[in-house]
């Protein structure tokens, strides 16, 4: 079904952010002419690591995940450290940024940075993290190298 789902609207949904001037990529398309690598078989579920106290995310058979277990991704054009996403508008939407509360703090190699909308968002080790709508279930990485611009957070 997944695949499905994404053959039939992934392309519709990226030609419409296309011709809308997405505010992430310098030609104001999503990165390239073509959709990317295809999507990977998800992966065997096993047991969470411990969640820290007020934070969102946790780590996962390596990977920085939500609470939920979904995967996280990091974005290329996304500069560590700068206290901002580069993803914002029509990008936000394709890639839903993990926001943070306006009472949650940093933490550790948790972070907030700010988005051009005011909201606040997690990072991880400096950068904004993200997810991606076609991950459904814990272990889901459809998103991972996305158009070689997205990239699963490893530990």
């Amino acid at each position: 079904m997944k695949k499905l789902l994404t053959a039939a609207l992934l392309p519709a949904l990226l030609g419409a952010c296309a011709t809308t001037g997405g505010t992430y990529a310098s030609s104001g398309s999503y990165g390239g002419s073509d959709y990317g690598s295809p999507a990977p078989a998800p992966v065997a579920k096993v047991a969470a690591a411990p969640v820290v106290a007020g934070l969102p995310l946790m780590v996962k058979d390596g990977l920085v995940v939500t609470k939920k277990g979904i995967t996280v991704y990091t974005f290329d054009k996304d500069v560590a450290g700068s206290g901002r996403s580069s993803c914002n508008g029509d990008c936000a939407v394709q890639w839903p940024p993990v926001l943070a509360a306006a009472s949650d703090d940093a933490q550790g190699a948790y972070t907030v940075v700010a988005r051009d909308d005011g909201r606040r968002q997690w990072a991880y080790k400096g950068k904004p993290v993200y997810t991606w709508p076609e991950d459904q279930e814990p272990g889901d990485k459809y998103g991972d190298n996305y158009l070689k611009a997205w990239h699963v957070v490893p530990q």
